[in-house]
């Protein structure tokens, strides 16, 4: 019997109303207490799209129109990939689900950088600021080696 390991699937989006994007404030380990853009792992069945705007509703019960791809970080310590969208939110109705502890919409300056829980997430917010500010909608990738310092 081969038994194979391959790498997990986490699925996102930078969820945006007007100029402030939507953030959850884990309340699950890792990083419990940490904030995060809506993301959690991809189910069988289901598309990229389909599976960032599930979690987004999930944690956040933000219902998204998803749009472009924005980031993919290779997280090889975890055996994850992180991928990444933009997403227009429909309402401006939100609030935390099961696995947030608070949920907020907040501009670039408002965003609790030192408080970000995983560094893929602090990788595409910063990209998604700077398409942003440059008027583009482009993809970056990254490899994120090291596990995060507690």
């Amino acid at each position: 019997m081969i038994h194979y390991k391959n790498p997990l699937l986490v699925l996102g989006c930078v969820p945006e109303w007007e100029d402030k994007i939507l953030l959850c404030r884990r309340a699950i380990e890792p990083r419990r207490g940490f904030w995060t853009v809506p993301a959690g792992f991809m189910e069988n069945g289901e598309t990229l799209q389909n599976a960032a705007a599930r979690e987004c509703y999930e944690e956040a019960l933000a219902r998204v129109e998803v749009g472009s791809l924005l980031a993919m970080a290779s997280v090889t310590h975890a055996g994850q990939v992180h991928v990444m969208f933009r997403a227009r939110m429909l309402t401006p109705e939100f609030g935390a689900g099961a696995e947030s502890l608070e949920v907020g919409l907040y501009t670039e300056a408002e965003i609790p950088w030192a408080d970000l829980a995983f560094p893929s997430g602090e990788f595409t917010l910063r990209k998604f600021y700077a398409d942003r500010a440059a008027g583009r909608e482009d993809y970056h990738f990254t490899e994120l080696t090291r596990p995060l310092k507690s």
